[in-house]
């Protein structure tokens, strides 16, 4: 479990190896704090690749956010840091397969995403989104990971956008299939 807390918003999550369940909290929002969105939607489609992440992968999630600020940009921005120190913490990178790639279609898009869990945090996209595309970044970077994501074609930033995430989160549950030996030609790495 990973629990932080800033002056903008207290965060518990923890992410691991199960069945895809997803438990995605957003509370203390306020309605209209993007800018040029209206409502709540800008979480409610952050709750939605969350949970879809989640479903893709076959990882099981619990997030709870409470955005002390009210703002939903911090909200979501903290949300994918606290994925990723999660998802880092339940890794084990010993013998798995630690790379996966796919392409994955959704209506009009096609995207394509790479995924390496060595401990080299880099990410390259851009998703159609600035704040999700920024989620990834936050993500990789937290997580330690090396995440591509390139948009093949699509005209619908929604079906652009989920469509990433879903082949994220198929990558991840490939990645992490546990296999006879470890490929890394460094061995084991110890810190000291």
């Amino acid at each position: 479990m990973i629990e932080r807390e800033t002056k903008e918003t207290r965060i518990r999550c923890s992410m691991s190896p199960g069945n895809g369940r997803s438990t995605v909290e957003f509370s203390g929002v306020a309605a209209g704090s993007e800018p040029g969105r209206a409502g709540d939607g800008v979480v409610l489609f952050a709750k939605h690749m969350f949970d879809t992440l989640a479903k893709w992968s076959e990882f099981d999630l619990d997030l709870s956010v409470i955005a002390k600020d009210g703002l939903a940009h911090h909200a979501i921005e903290d949300a994918a840091i606290g994925i990723g120190q999660a998802l880092r913490s339940s890794l084990d990178t010993g013998a798995i397969e630690r790379t996966a790639h796919c392409i994955m279609p959704m209506d009009d898009a096609l995207v394509s995403v790479a995924l390496d869990l060595v401990e080299r945090p880099y990410y390259e996209g851009p998703l159609p989104d600035p704040l999700m595309d920024h989620v990834l970044r936050s993500i990789a970077t937290e997580g330690k990971l090396t995440i591509h994501v390139m948009t093949l074609r699509g005209r619908d930033p929604h079906h652009i956008v989920e469509a990433a995430f879903k082949g994220l989160g198929l990558c991840l549950g490939r990645a992490t299939r546990p296999r006879q030996t470890r490929l890394s030609t460094k061995g084991q790495v110890e810190y000291r």
